[in-house]
């Protein structure tokens, strides 16, 4: 995105701004779909020119209030860098987790849907019975629920990560991660709607109709190039934030 817009700050790089304008489109997107739970949940991006910190929302607004501008920068030790600003610190153990521990990580997308949640109170409970299970099961982690805020969480979450790009957080949510703001928000899409067929096949009070193990296998040696492309998640996040630029472009400033 145009650093066009970027309110006069000359300490801001260019870098800095484009990822603040991704991010605040990022919360928008999130709205626009219904990912919400009020002012909880947390999305992030990591500085392109300062990789030691990362920008989050602002704890409070609710995710069609973000703008570029009110996002929070911090470091990974808690501290809140350039204008001061609320940030949730069960946020922060997520986020500078899975930062430590994925250096390649440039976007964190952490949600409490009905799905994802729904999943996560079940074991082991995504599985490959669909199309959209298959874009996510080759690079699923799961993380067991741990004491929000503290050090040990942070820590334990960074192993889980280092097993999957998906996670889901037991009887919590859904994580997701990537190099790029598009990817880690197609990773997201797919696991949600992943999440959403499986409650619904658990529902239909029979067994659901097996994919062969060949295919699974064939699915991920796909998914496993087309993730690692810059190009992967760009046109579906360029189309859905034109779908949000419609309703006003605000959230750039």
């Amino acid at each position: 995105m145009s650093a066009a817009l970027r309110l006069h700050e000359p300490a801001m790089t260019d870098a800095e701004w484009n990822a603040r304008c991704d991010l605040a489109a990022l919360y928008r997107v999130v709205q626009h779909l219904g990912w919400t739970d009020l002012i909880n949940t947390h999305m992030s991006v990591r500085v392109p020119d300062a990789p030691g910190t990362f920008l989050i929302n602002r704890y409070g607004e609710m995710f069609d209030e973000i703008t570029a501008s009110s996002l929070v920068k911090m470091d990974f030790d808690g501290n809140v860098l350039g204008d001061p600003g609320k940030f949730n610190n069960a946020g922060f153990t997520i986020h500078s987790g899975v930062y430590k521990a994925r250096p390649d990580a440039m976007c964190v997308m952490h949600t409490h849907t009905r799905a994802g949640a729904g999943v996560s109170l079940i074991p082991n409970g995504l599985r490959p019975i669909s199309q959209d299970a298959l874009h996510v099961y080759d690079d699923l982690a799961y993380h067991d629920y741990g004491v929000p805020a503290s050090v040990e969480e942070c820590e334990a979450l960074g192993r889980s990560c280092q097993a999957g790009t998906c996670v889901v957080l037991l009887n919590h949510g859904l994580l997701t991660l990537g190099q790029t703001v598009a990817g880690t928000f197609m990773r997201m899409y797919m696991l949600e709607r992943a999440c959403e067929l499986e409650l619904i096949a658990r529902q239909i009070g029979r067994d659901p109709q097996p994919i062969s193990d060949y295919v699974i296998g064939k699915a991920a040696e796909r998914m496993k190039k087309q993730r690692l492309s810059p190009e992967y998640g760009l046109m579906e996040w360029r189309g859905i934030v034109r779908t949000v630029e419609r309703a006003g472009p605000d959230f750039r400033r």
